[in-house]
């Protein structure tokens, strides 16, 4: 049985992934095909799709109760998107970092992060036995995500962000559909097994929940960003790279802790202000790097690059080694 769990576990990646690209290749074409603007389909459909891995593997351990599950994969999904992603990218070309970027969508990440650090250690603020993100307090964070896909919407409005690059391929109305059932199918049994294989996992190693979330599950659910961005820094164009790892990482912590709370309130968990204090530093490094503090100006170089895959990977030994 526990062989059984273990492959369904890995086989449980590979739904996850491919779930999440037909259920956005489908949406999208059944969107285009009604005639609903390519910008609504990437500030919706497009966004929910990256993020969908994380939010079907949040939801299932909240249901379950795996809560250490829920918060290790969004926090270790975001220091791996900055650190392993970005790194990565840069190890291929220099990634071009706009000052924009830098004043508007890396800032709002912060604020993002330290808003939600302040949710969990709120027993300091009012007493209680332990942190916790309630209910009303997930809530904030989706009224933040909101303000922030207003934000979005006004830019390209406005003309001041770029369109998504491509054309969606629009397909006959039944392939649609069966792509969003087929996606949503793969999403649903990819994410329930990878819940009970890490749980499995957790429980024959004496590895905490919230270490398999920082580790196998957020590398594993932030395969499609890294994947995206390193073709696109490959191909020369940085500016999607980047603000791939941005976007996901706002949308992960104000949208997947947000609906994820909501069902069960998160529990502040040992290790998780370290977790968040390296994220908030991993994110202060696109500005040491962008405004040439170590190097060129406007860009993070392959040197700087490689120094964040460094940083990723010690943290990861230690995360290993330490298994609490």
């Amino acid at each position: 049985m526990q062989r059984l769990t273990l492959l369904l576990f890995l086989i449980g990646f590979v739904f996850l992934i491919k779930g999440a690209d037909m259920l956005v290749e489908g949406s999208s074409s059944l969107a285009k095909k009604f005639g609903i603007s390519d910008i609504i389909i990437g500030l919706t459909i497009v966004a929910f799709g990256t993020s969908a891995p994380e939010l079907v593997v949040n939801v299932s351990s909240s249901l379950k109760g795996a809560t250490g599950i829920t918060i290790g994969n969004v926090l270790g999904s975001n220091i791996a998107n900055i650190l392993l992603i970005l790194g990565a990218s840069a190890l291929f070309a220099p990634l071009k970092v706009k000052k924009k970027l830098l004043s508007n969508e890396v800032f709002f990440t912060i604020i993002a992060t330290v808003v939600f650090g302040i949710f969990i250690n709120d027993r300091f603020i009012d007493g209680a036995a332990q942190g916790l993100v309630t209910r009303s307090e997930g809530l904030i964070l989706l009224v933040l995500l909101g303000i922030f896909l207003y934000y979005v919407y006004q830019s390209i409005k406005n003309g001041k962000a770029d369109e998504e690059e491509g054309e969606i391929k629009v397909l006959p109305v039944w392939k649609s559909l069966l792509w969003i059932v087929l996606g949503l199918g793969g999403l649903i049994l990819g994410g329930e097994w990878i819940v009970n294989g890490a749980v499995m996992i957790a429980e024959a190693f004496g590895i905490s929940q919230r270490v398999i979330g920082l580790t196998i599950i957020a590398i594993g659910t932030s395969l499609p960003e890294l994947a995206t961005s390193a073709i696109a820094a490959y191909k020369g164009k940085t500016d999607l790279a980047l603000g791939n790892v941005i976007g996901s990482n706002i949308f992960n912590i104000l949208f997947i802790l947000g609906m994820s709370s909501l069902i069960t309130p998160i529990p502040a968990l040992a290790g998780t202000t370290g977790d968040l204090i390296l994220l908030c530093f991993a994110t202060g490094l696109i500005y040491v790097f962008g405004y040439g503090i170590t190097g060129k100006k406007w860009q993070i170089n392959k040197r700087e690059g490689g120094v964040m895959v460094l940083l990723y990977f010690s943290y990861l030994g230690y995360l290993i080694f330490n298994g609490s």
